[in-house]
């Protein structure tokens, strides 16, 4: 009597870790379907500094980075000598060249497809407290709108994470020039470098939500078996 119970008890553990075990192969592809859905999996960061563009300065090429730029969002080269002590030559993060909002305008980048704004190192190219308005927008629908102030002494690292846009617009305003820059020149430029993105997972294919419907009748089937 005394071992048929030793063995009821152990069968019964090894049923309870059979269908455990059997949960875990059911849930293991609906956890990865879950994550593949939401966008989870890691995607690819694109950092732009610019410095492969060709010459001096000119108009960032409308294609670069696969991505659309403003006719006036310039680049240049930051090391001349004319433009010493300035934002454009403190601004400088990777090597020598930067973008630039060119004549002080408005400009905009943007992009057939959603992607994320990681972030950017940001100057100011003359102006002591320059502010600088970004914000994302997926289609006409303005989804994030965030100011902040700039020196032309060195580059600052901003952190926008703006996920799901389309559309990214700057406009910079204020600030007073500051008194150490020794050439002549003046306004609201800012100065860029490294613009960083990454595109977002597009609607889920179809191999996924079948990957995730089998998930779910897996998990669901097993966990009734254990309940019996």
């Amino acid at each position: 009597m005394l071992k048929c119970s030793f063995d009821y008890i152990n069968n019964k553990k090894e049923v309870e870790g059979s269908m455990r075990m059997k949960i875990f192969g059911f849930s293991f592809p609906f956890i990865l379907a879950l994550l593949l859905f939401w966008g989870v999996h890691p995607g690819w960061t694109t950092i732009l500094t610019f410095d492969d563009l060709p010459g001096s300065g000119g108009p960032i090429p409308s294609w670069y980075g696969g991505l659309t730029w403003t006719d006036q969002f310039y680049q240049l080269d930051g090391s001349q000598v004319a433009l010493m002590g300035t934002g454009y030559d403190h601004g400088r993060v990777s090597d020598n060249h930067v973008a630039y909002n060119s004549y002080q305008s408005n400009v905009s980048v943007s992009s057939d497809e959603p992607f994320t704004f990681n972030g950017a190192y940001l100057t100011g190219a003359w102006n002591d407290g320059l502010n600088i308005q970004i914000q994302g927008y997926l289609g006409a629908t303005l989804l994030y709108d965030q100011t902040v102030v700039v020196n032309p002494t060195g580059p600052t690292w901003f952190a926008f994470n703006y996920m799901g846009i389309d559309h990214l617009t700057f406009h910079s305003s204020g600030g007073t020039k500051n008194p150490d820059i020794p050439v002549a020149g003046g306004g609201t430029h800012f100065v860029m470098d490294n613009f960083t993105f990454n595109e977002t997972t597009g609607v889920p294919e179809a191999a996924t939500l079948l990957f995730l419907g089998a998930g779910f009748l897996g998990l669901a089937g097993a966990r009734r078996k254990l309940g019996n």
